[in-house]
Protein backbone atom coordinates (compact mmCIF):
# COMPACT_ATOMS: atom_id res chain seq x y z
CA UNK A 1 0.00 0.00 0.00
CA UNK A 2 1.52 3.32 -0.99
CA UNK A 3 2.00 6.06 1.61
CA UNK A 4 -0.44 8.41 -0.35
CA UNK A 5 -3.34 5.72 -0.09
CA UNK A 6 -2.44 4.67 3.55
CA UNK A 7 -3.04 8.57 4.29
CA UNK A 8 -6.24 8.69 3.15
CA UNK A 9 -7.50 5.94 4.71
CA UNK A 10 -6.22 6.68 7.91
CA UNK A 11 -8.37 9.79 7.33
CA UNK A 12 -11.33 7.81 7.94
CA UNK A 13 -9.90 5.29 11.15
CA UNK A 14 -12.18 7.21 13.61
CA UNK A 15 -15.41 7.92 12.11
CA UNK A 16 -16.61 10.44 14.44
CA UNK A 17 -13.80 12.68 14.79
CA UNK A 18 -13.03 12.67 11.32
CA UNK A 19 -16.81 14.31 11.42
CA UNK A 20 -16.12 16.65 13.69
CA UNK A 21 -13.08 17.61 12.65
CA UNK A 22 -14.41 18.26 9.27
CA UNK A 23 -17.60 20.30 10.37
CA UNK A 24 -15.19 22.62 12.56
CA UNK A 25 -12.88 23.09 9.87
CA UNK A 26 -15.60 23.67 7.27
CA UNK A 27 -16.87 26.26 9.82
CA UNK A 28 -13.60 28.61 9.93
CA UNK A 29 -13.22 27.97 6.20
CA UNK A 30 -16.77 29.13 5.41
CA UNK A 31 -15.87 32.26 7.49
CA UNK A 32 -12.54 32.89 6.01
CA UNK A 33 -14.45 32.33 2.29
CA UNK A 34 -16.68 34.84 3.41
CA UNK A 35 -13.95 37.25 4.99
CA UNK A 36 -12.09 37.27 1.23
CA UNK A 37 -15.58 37.64 -0.74
CA UNK A 38 -16.04 40.76 2.17
CA UNK A 39 -12.67 42.21 1.17
CA UNK A 40 -13.16 42.22 -2.08
CA UNK A 41 -16.23 43.10 -2.38
CA UNK A 42 -15.55 46.23 -0.15
CA UNK A 43 -12.50 47.36 -2.21
CA UNK A 44 -14.29 47.13 -5.23
CA UNK A 45 -16.82 49.26 -3.58
CA UNK A 46 -13.81 51.70 -2.49
CA UNK A 47 -12.81 51.88 -5.85
CA UNK A 48 -15.95 52.97 -7.12
CA UNK A 49 -16.57 55.56 -4.83
CA UNK A 50 -12.99 56.80 -5.15
CA UNK A 51 -13.85 57.42 -8.77
CA UNK A 52 -17.26 58.76 -8.52
CA UNK A 53 -17.77 60.34 -5.57
CA UNK A 54 -16.32 63.55 -4.19
CA UNK A 55 -13.91 63.33 -7.24
CA UNK A 56 -14.97 66.19 -9.06
CA UNK A 57 -13.79 70.14 -9.06
CA UNK A 58 -14.81 72.71 -10.48
CA UNK A 59 -12.73 76.06 -12.25
CA UNK A 60 -13.88 79.62 -12.68
CA UNK A 61 -12.96 83.08 -13.62
CA UNK A 62 -11.00 84.31 -10.92
CA UNK A 63 -13.56 86.74 -9.05
CA UNK A 64 -16.43 85.51 -10.48
CA UNK A 65 -19.76 84.11 -8.59
CA UNK A 66 -22.09 83.03 -10.42
CA UNK A 67 -23.67 86.47 -12.57
CA UNK A 68 -22.10 88.53 -9.71
CA UNK A 69 -18.62 89.48 -9.25
CA UNK A 70 -16.05 90.22 -12.27
CA UNK A 71 -12.78 89.38 -13.88
CA UNK A 72 -12.23 87.47 -17.33
CA UNK A 73 -14.09 83.92 -18.77
CA UNK A 74 -11.64 81.21 -19.59
CA UNK A 75 -10.56 81.27 -22.86
CA UNK A 76 -10.01 78.02 -25.15
CA UNK A 77 -6.31 77.98 -24.19
CA UNK A 78 -7.52 77.77 -20.63
CA UNK A 79 -9.45 74.92 -21.05
CA UNK A 80 -7.51 72.86 -23.44
CA UNK A 81 -4.76 73.20 -20.40
CA UNK A 82 -6.99 71.50 -18.57
CA UNK A 83 -7.58 68.85 -20.84
CA UNK A 84 -4.01 68.18 -21.21
CA UNK A 85 -4.03 67.57 -16.84
CA UNK A 86 -3.23 64.20 -15.80
CA UNK A 87 -5.70 62.06 -13.81
CA UNK A 88 -8.67 63.12 -15.75
CA UNK A 89 -12.02 61.80 -16.76
CA UNK A 90 -13.43 64.70 -18.37
CA UNK A 91 -14.29 68.10 -18.42
CA UNK A 92 -17.20 69.40 -19.14
CA UNK A 93 -17.60 73.25 -19.93
CA UNK A 94 -20.20 75.88 -19.48
CA UNK A 95 -21.23 79.28 -20.63
CA UNK A 96 -24.31 80.66 -18.33
CA UNK A 97 -26.54 83.87 -19.94
CA UNK A 98 -29.39 85.20 -19.48
CA UNK A 99 -32.55 85.87 -21.56
CA UNK A 100 -35.03 88.96 -20.53
CA UNK A 101 -38.59 88.34 -22.39
CA UNK A 102 -39.30 90.50 -25.57
CA UNK A 103 -41.13 93.66 -24.79
CA UNK A 104 -39.61 93.90 -21.48
CA UNK A 105 -36.83 95.86 -19.60
CA UNK A 106 -33.83 94.24 -19.04
CA UNK A 107 -33.07 94.69 -14.27
CA UNK A 108 -30.52 97.04 -14.36
CA UNK A 109 -28.23 97.62 -11.24
CA UNK A 110 -27.99 101.47 -10.23
CA UNK A 111 -24.50 101.40 -12.11
CA UNK A 112 -26.70 100.99 -15.29
CA UNK A 113 -25.28 96.98 -15.55
CA UNK A 114 -27.43 94.32 -16.26
CA UNK A 115 -27.48 90.24 -15.73
CA UNK A 116 -29.38 90.09 -19.33
CA UNK A 117 -27.24 90.00 -22.70
CA UNK A 118 -30.36 88.29 -25.03
CA UNK A 119 -33.72 87.80 -25.81
CA UNK A 120 -36.29 85.60 -25.98
CA UNK A 121 -39.84 84.93 -27.30
CA UNK A 122 -39.82 82.81 -23.59
CA UNK A 123 -41.71 83.67 -20.79
CA UNK A 124 -40.25 83.00 -17.38
CA UNK A 125 -42.61 79.86 -15.22
CA UNK A 126 -40.93 81.34 -12.32
CA UNK A 127 -42.99 83.90 -10.27
CA UNK A 128 -40.65 86.88 -8.93
CA UNK A 129 -41.98 86.87 -5.53
CA UNK A 130 -40.71 88.81 -2.57
CA UNK A 131 -37.39 86.91 -2.86
CA UNK A 132 -37.18 87.57 -6.91
CA UNK A 133 -37.62 91.38 -6.49
CA UNK A 134 -35.63 91.61 -3.90
CA UNK A 135 -32.70 89.65 -5.46
CA UNK A 136 -33.24 91.90 -8.61
CA UNK A 137 -33.47 95.22 -6.75
CA UNK A 138 -37.42 95.94 -7.29
CA UNK A 139 -38.35 97.55 -4.19
CA UNK A 140 -42.02 98.32 -5.07
CA UNK A 141 -43.60 100.51 -2.86
CA UNK A 142 -40.30 101.33 -1.04
CA UNK A 143 -38.45 104.47 0.07
CA UNK A 144 -34.79 103.19 -2.40
CA UNK A 145 -35.83 101.80 -5.86
CA UNK A 146 -32.67 99.65 -6.63
CA UNK A 147 -33.34 98.91 -10.08
CA UNK A 148 -35.36 99.59 -12.45
CA UNK A 149 -38.52 97.09 -13.76
CA UNK A 150 -41.46 97.57 -15.61
CA UNK A 151 -44.72 96.68 -13.76
CA UNK A 152 -45.29 93.38 -15.35
CA UNK A 153 -41.43 92.40 -14.23
CA UNK A 154 -40.91 88.71 -14.52
CA UNK A 155 -37.47 86.93 -14.02
CA UNK A 156 -35.32 86.29 -16.83
CA UNK A 157 -34.87 82.90 -18.43
CA UNK A 158 -31.26 81.10 -17.60
CA UNK A 159 -30.11 79.41 -20.46
CA UNK A 160 -26.75 77.28 -20.12
CA UNK A 161 -24.53 76.17 -22.53
CA UNK A 162 -22.90 73.03 -21.64
CA UNK A 163 -20.83 70.29 -23.56
CA UNK A 164 -22.36 67.58 -21.50
CA UNK A 165 -25.84 68.89 -21.58
CA UNK A 166 -27.63 65.20 -20.18
CA UNK A 167 -25.40 65.42 -16.76
CA UNK A 168 -27.73 65.52 -13.30
CA UNK A 169 -24.34 67.94 -12.25
CA UNK A 170 -26.17 69.98 -14.27
CA UNK A 171 -29.75 70.50 -12.78
CA UNK A 172 -27.66 69.51 -9.05
CA UNK A 173 -30.27 66.83 -8.28
CA UNK A 174 -30.06 63.25 -8.16
CA UNK A 175 -32.12 63.05 -11.41
CA UNK A 176 -31.90 64.22 -14.58
CA UNK A 177 -34.87 62.43 -17.22
CA UNK A 178 -35.92 63.15 -20.65
CA UNK A 179 -39.51 63.36 -20.53
CA UNK A 180 -39.87 63.66 -24.26
CA UNK A 181 -37.25 64.29 -27.46
CA UNK A 182 -33.93 63.29 -27.41
CA UNK A 183 -30.64 64.69 -26.32
CA UNK A 184 -28.43 67.35 -27.79
CA UNK A 185 -24.89 67.26 -29.05
CA UNK A 186 -23.44 69.55 -26.63
CA UNK A 187 -20.62 69.88 -28.64
CA UNK A 188 -22.48 71.19 -31.97
CA UNK A 189 -23.67 74.75 -33.30
CA UNK A 190 -27.22 73.38 -34.17
CA UNK A 191 -29.70 75.89 -33.02
CA UNK A 192 -31.12 73.11 -30.55
CA UNK A 193 -32.16 72.88 -26.83
CA UNK A 194 -33.23 70.91 -23.99
CA UNK A 195 -36.21 72.61 -22.35
CA UNK A 196 -37.27 72.11 -18.89
CA UNK A 197 -40.69 70.80 -17.83
CA UNK A 198 -41.77 73.67 -16.15
CA UNK A 199 -40.63 76.40 -19.03
CA UNK A 200 -42.17 74.25 -21.35
CA UNK A 201 -45.39 73.87 -20.18
CA UNK A 202 -45.62 77.64 -19.01
CA UNK A 203 -44.56 78.84 -22.87
CA UNK A 204 -47.08 75.41 -24.43
CA UNK A 205 -43.98 73.65 -26.14
CA UNK A 206 -43.60 70.51 -27.36
CA UNK A 207 -40.84 68.56 -29.13
CA UNK A 208 -40.57 70.18 -32.61
CA UNK A 209 -41.58 73.55 -31.27
CA UNK A 210 -39.31 76.67 -31.64
CA UNK A 211 -39.00 79.96 -30.22
CA UNK A 212 -36.87 82.82 -30.36
CA UNK A 213 -33.69 84.12 -28.53
CA UNK A 214 -31.08 86.65 -30.42
CA UNK A 215 -33.34 87.04 -32.80
CA UNK A 216 -32.42 83.53 -34.38
CA UNK A 217 -35.21 80.65 -34.10
CA UNK A 218 -34.00 77.57 -31.47
CA UNK A 219 -35.69 73.93 -31.62
CA UNK A 220 -37.01 72.46 -29.18
CA UNK A 221 -35.22 68.80 -28.89
CA UNK A 222 -35.95 67.52 -25.78
CA UNK A 223 -38.14 67.98 -22.41
CA UNK A 224 -36.08 67.52 -19.40
CA UNK A 225 -37.25 67.05 -15.35
CA UNK A 226 -35.45 66.90 -12.84
CA UNK A 227 -37.78 67.95 -9.60
CA UNK A 228 -36.11 70.71 -8.99
CA UNK A 229 -38.38 74.77 -10.05
CA UNK A 230 -35.33 76.42 -10.54
CA UNK A 231 -33.87 74.01 -13.41
CA UNK A 232 -36.74 72.90 -14.89
CA UNK A 233 -37.68 76.40 -16.03
CA UNK A 234 -34.38 77.08 -17.82
CA UNK A 235 -32.46 76.08 -21.50
CA UNK A 236 -29.69 73.61 -22.51
CA UNK A 237 -27.51 74.82 -25.56
CA UNK A 238 -24.78 72.87 -26.92
CA UNK A 239 -21.83 74.61 -25.62
CA UNK A 240 -20.89 76.29 -29.36
CA UNK A 241 -24.30 77.18 -29.99
CA UNK A 242 -24.67 79.53 -27.39
CA UNK A 243 -21.43 80.86 -27.57
CA UNK A 244 -21.89 81.55 -31.23
CA UNK A 245 -25.45 83.41 -30.30
CA UNK A 246 -24.45 85.32 -27.63
CA UNK A 247 -21.15 86.74 -29.43
CA UNK A 248 -19.14 84.82 -26.71
CA UNK A 249 -17.35 82.71 -28.74
CA UNK A 250 -14.33 80.66 -27.17
CA UNK A 251 -15.66 82.11 -23.73
CA UNK A 252 -16.43 79.31 -20.75
CA UNK A 253 -17.48 80.77 -17.52
CA UNK A 254 -17.18 77.15 -15.64
CA UNK A 255 -15.90 74.30 -16.08
CA UNK A 256 -16.16 70.80 -14.04
CA UNK A 257 -13.51 68.09 -14.54
CA UNK A 258 -13.65 65.13 -13.02
CA UNK A 259 -10.81 63.23 -11.78
CA UNK A 260 -10.14 59.07 -12.16
CA UNK A 261 -9.86 59.16 -8.04
CA UNK A 262 -9.94 60.88 -5.27
CA UNK A 263 -6.18 59.76 -4.47
CA UNK A 264 -5.71 62.39 -7.46
CA UNK A 265 -7.72 64.93 -6.17
CA UNK A 266 -4.95 66.93 -3.99
CA UNK A 267 -2.10 67.26 -7.16
CA UNK A 268 -4.94 67.65 -9.64
CA UNK A 269 -6.00 70.68 -7.99
CA UNK A 270 -2.69 71.77 -7.56
CA UNK A 271 -1.56 70.98 -11.06
CA UNK A 272 -4.48 73.17 -12.34
CA UNK A 273 -3.86 76.21 -10.47
CA UNK A 274 -0.02 75.97 -11.25
CA UNK A 275 -1.30 76.22 -14.97
CA UNK A 276 -3.51 78.71 -14.94
CA UNK A 277 -2.08 80.63 -12.79
CA UNK A 278 -4.07 84.16 -10.93
CA UNK A 279 -6.77 83.75 -13.92
CA UNK A 280 -9.07 80.99 -12.25
CA UNK A 281 -10.27 79.83 -9.29
CA UNK A 282 -10.08 76.11 -8.71
CA UNK A 283 -12.58 74.49 -5.77
CA UNK A 284 -12.60 71.04 -4.89
CA UNK A 285 -14.19 69.32 -1.87
CA UNK A 286 -12.20 65.85 -1.17
CA UNK A 287 -14.22 65.00 1.69
CA UNK A 288 -17.84 64.54 -0.40
CA UNK A 289 -16.58 61.07 0.22
CA UNK A 290 -14.88 60.95 3.15
CA UNK A 291 -18.04 59.23 5.11
CA UNK A 292 -18.33 56.32 2.54
CA UNK A 293 -14.99 55.42 2.58
CA UNK A 294 -14.47 56.03 6.44
CA UNK A 295 -17.62 53.38 6.39
CA UNK A 296 -16.10 51.51 4.28
CA UNK A 297 -12.97 51.13 5.90
CA UNK A 298 -14.63 50.18 8.43
CA UNK A 299 -15.69 46.57 6.67
CA UNK A 300 -12.81 46.14 5.17
CA UNK A 301 -10.77 46.22 8.28
CA UNK A 302 -13.58 43.63 10.02
CA UNK A 303 -13.18 41.28 6.99
CA UNK A 304 -9.31 41.91 7.36
CA UNK A 305 -8.80 40.87 10.77
CA UNK A 306 -11.61 38.15 10.63
CA UNK A 307 -9.88 36.53 7.54
CA UNK A 308 -7.07 36.43 9.34
CA UNK A 309 -8.81 35.18 12.23
CA UNK A 310 -10.34 32.32 10.17
CA UNK A 311 -7.10 31.12 8.78
CA UNK A 312 -5.00 31.09 12.17
CA UNK A 313 -8.06 29.13 13.71
CA UNK A 314 -7.95 26.74 10.93
CA UNK A 315 -5.08 26.50 11.13
CA UNK A 316 -4.55 26.11 15.21
CA UNK A 317 -7.56 23.33 14.88
CA UNK A 318 -5.59 20.81 12.43
CA UNK A 319 -2.76 21.44 14.03
CA UNK A 320 -4.18 20.19 17.59
CA UNK A 321 -5.83 17.26 15.63
CA UNK A 322 -3.21 16.16 13.73
CA UNK A 323 -0.66 16.21 16.83
CA UNK A 324 -3.19 14.20 18.71
CA UNK A 325 -3.19 11.87 16.05
CA UNK A 326 0.70 11.76 15.97
CA UNK A 327 1.02 11.09 19.40
CA UNK A 328 -1.69 8.18 19.49
CA UNK A 329 0.15 6.43 16.82
CA UNK A 330 3.76 6.86 18.35
CA UNK A 331 4.16 2.78 18.49
CA UNK A 332 2.83 2.62 14.45
CA UNK A 333 5.55 5.35 13.74
CA UNK A 334 8.32 3.68 15.48
CA UNK A 335 7.23 0.36 13.45
CA UNK A 336 7.11 1.95 9.98
CA UNK A 337 10.51 3.56 10.77
CA UNK A 338 11.87 -0.05 12.26
CA UNK A 339 10.73 -1.57 8.89
CA UNK A 340 12.99 1.30 6.66
CA UNK A 341 10.33 3.71 6.07
CA UNK A 342 12.19 7.26 5.61
CA UNK A 343 10.46 10.76 7.76
CA UNK A 344 9.52 12.35 4.59
CA UNK A 345 7.22 9.41 3.74
CA UNK A 346 5.87 8.86 7.05
CA UNK A 347 5.57 12.76 7.34
CA UNK A 348 3.76 12.84 3.94
CA UNK A 349 1.30 9.87 5.03
CA UNK A 350 0.51 12.30 7.67
CA UNK A 351 0.40 15.31 5.80
CA UNK A 352 -2.06 13.46 3.29
CA UNK A 353 -4.34 12.70 6.11
CA UNK A 354 -4.70 16.21 6.93
CA UNK A 355 -5.42 17.58 3.18
CA UNK A 356 -7.79 15.10 3.34
CA UNK A 357 -9.80 15.63 6.14
CA UNK A 358 -8.99 19.51 5.15
CA UNK A 359 -10.11 19.12 1.58
CA UNK A 360 -13.72 17.62 2.64
CA UNK A 361 -13.99 20.99 5.06
CA UNK A 362 -13.01 22.90 2.38
CA UNK A 363 -15.57 21.30 -0.13
CA UNK A 364 -18.54 21.80 2.46
CA UNK A 365 -17.03 25.23 3.63
CA UNK A 366 -17.02 26.76 0.29
CA UNK A 367 -20.63 26.14 -0.01
CA UNK A 368 -21.48 27.27 3.16
CA UNK A 369 -19.28 30.18 2.28
CA UNK A 370 -21.19 30.87 -1.12
CA UNK A 371 -24.58 30.94 0.75
CA UNK A 372 -23.57 33.24 4.18
CA UNK A 373 -21.89 35.28 2.02
CA UNK A 374 -23.89 38.57 1.27
CA UNK A 375 -26.47 38.46 4.21
CA UNK A 376 -22.85 38.56 6.22
CA UNK A 377 -21.86 41.14 4.27
CA UNK A 378 -25.24 43.30 4.84
CA UNK A 379 -24.89 42.48 8.26
CA UNK A 380 -21.45 44.28 8.62
CA UNK A 381 -22.55 47.29 5.94
CA UNK A 382 -25.96 47.97 7.61
CA UNK A 383 -23.94 49.05 10.87
CA UNK A 384 -22.15 51.49 8.88
CA UNK A 385 -24.68 52.87 6.42
CA UNK A 386 -26.78 54.15 9.72
CA UNK A 387 -23.97 56.56 9.92
CA UNK A 388 -23.20 57.28 6.57
CA UNK A 389 -25.16 60.19 5.67
CA UNK A 390 -24.30 62.46 2.69
CA UNK A 391 -22.59 65.77 3.41
CA UNK A 392 -23.43 68.64 1.77
CA UNK A 393 -21.24 71.30 -0.20
CA UNK A 394 -22.69 74.83 0.15
CA UNK A 395 -21.97 78.32 -1.54
CA UNK A 396 -23.55 80.72 -3.04
CA UNK A 397 -24.40 81.00 -6.49
CA UNK A 398 -27.72 80.16 -8.97
CA UNK A 399 -28.45 78.97 -12.08
CA UNK A 400 -27.86 75.73 -13.38
CA UNK A 401 -24.55 74.68 -14.39
CA UNK A 402 -23.55 70.96 -16.01
CA UNK A 403 -20.95 68.33 -15.90
CA UNK A 404 -20.25 65.05 -16.31
CA UNK A 405 -22.59 61.96 -14.66
CA UNK A 406 -21.07 61.53 -10.87
CA UNK A 407 -22.50 58.66 -8.58
CA UNK A 408 -24.24 60.20 -5.28
CA UNK A 409 -23.32 63.80 -6.67
CA UNK A 410 -20.49 66.16 -5.77
CA UNK A 411 -19.76 69.64 -6.00
CA UNK A 412 -21.45 71.45 -8.56
CA UNK A 413 -20.70 74.99 -10.61
CA UNK A 414 -23.71 76.49 -11.11
CA UNK A 415 -22.93 79.78 -13.28
CA UNK A 416 -20.12 79.81 -12.02
CA UNK A 417 -21.03 79.19 -8.01
CA UNK A 418 -21.34 76.07 -5.90
CA UNK A 419 -24.46 75.15 -4.99
CA UNK A 420 -25.78 72.56 -2.64
CA UNK A 421 -25.76 68.99 -3.79
CA UNK A 422 -26.42 65.92 -1.58
CA UNK A 423 -25.52 62.24 -0.98
CA UNK A 424 -26.82 59.48 0.29
CA UNK A 425 -23.72 57.49 1.15
CA UNK A 426 -25.87 54.74 2.78
CA UNK A 427 -27.19 53.81 -0.56
CA UNK A 428 -23.74 53.12 -1.71
CA UNK A 429 -22.74 51.20 1.13
CA UNK A 430 -26.19 49.01 0.87
CA UNK A 431 -25.25 48.34 -2.81
CA UNK A 432 -22.12 46.69 -2.08
CA UNK A 433 -22.94 42.50 -3.10
CA UNK A 434 -20.44 39.82 -3.13
CA UNK A 435 -19.59 37.77 -6.49
CA UNK A 436 -18.25 34.66 -6.51
CA UNK A 437 -15.59 34.32 -9.25
CA UNK A 438 -13.51 30.76 -10.25
CA UNK A 439 -10.71 33.20 -8.98
CA UNK A 440 -12.34 33.00 -5.71
CA UNK A 441 -13.04 29.10 -5.67
CA UNK A 442 -9.25 29.15 -6.35
CA UNK A 443 -8.36 31.41 -3.36
CA UNK A 444 -10.92 29.34 -1.17
CA UNK A 445 -8.78 25.70 -1.89
CA UNK A 446 -5.56 27.49 -1.47
CA UNK A 447 -6.59 28.41 1.96
CA UNK A 448 -7.52 25.07 2.92
CA UNK A 449 -4.32 23.47 1.90
CA UNK A 450 -2.43 26.36 4.03
CA UNK A 451 -4.30 25.54 6.78
CA UNK A 452 -3.21 21.76 6.62
CA UNK A 453 0.54 22.39 5.22
CA UNK A 454 0.46 24.71 8.43
CA UNK A 455 -1.11 22.92 10.52
CA UNK A 456 1.24 19.47 10.01
CA UNK A 457 4.33 21.40 10.24
CA UNK A 458 5.13 20.56 14.02
CA UNK A 459 3.26 17.48 13.81
CA UNK A 460 5.74 16.06 11.18
CA UNK A 461 8.88 17.74 12.94
CA UNK A 462 7.48 15.31 16.19
CA UNK A 463 7.61 12.60 13.97
CA UNK A 464 10.88 12.87 12.86
CA UNK A 465 11.68 12.98 16.69
CA UNK A 466 10.30 10.17 17.25
CA UNK A 467 12.77 6.73 17.85
CA UNK A 468 11.89 3.25 16.88
CA UNK A 469 14.23 1.70 19.97
CA UNK A 470 12.64 3.99 22.26
CA UNK A 471 8.79 3.81 21.32
CA UNK A 472 9.40 -0.69 21.09
CA UNK A 473 10.87 -0.34 24.08
CA UNK A 474 8.31 1.81 26.44
CA UNK A 475 5.80 -0.05 24.77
Amino acid sequence: MSTTTRGLKNAFRNTIRSISITAILALTIALALVMLLSLKAVQARIDDVKASVGNTLTVTPAGARGFQGGGEPLTVAAIKKIEDTAHLQSVASTLEDRWITEGQTAPTRPDGSTDATGSTSLQSAIDPGTLGNRSNGNTEGGATVRGNFPANFSLPVTVTGTTAPGSTLVSDVNSFKLTAGETIDGTSNDYVALIGKGLATKNNLSVGSTFTAYDQTITVKGIYQTGNTFTDAGVIMPLPALQELSSQTGDVTSAIVTVDSVDHLDATVTALEKKLGNSADVVSDASASADTLSSLDNVKTVATYSLIGALVAGSVIIFRSMLMIVRERRREIGVLKAIGSSNAKISWQFATEALTLTGMAALVGVVAGIILSNPVLDALVSGSSNTANGPSFSGPGGGPGAGPASVGGGPVRIGGGITRGFTQFGDVLSNVQAHVGVSILVYGLLAAVLIAIVGTAIPSWLIAKVRPAEVMRTE
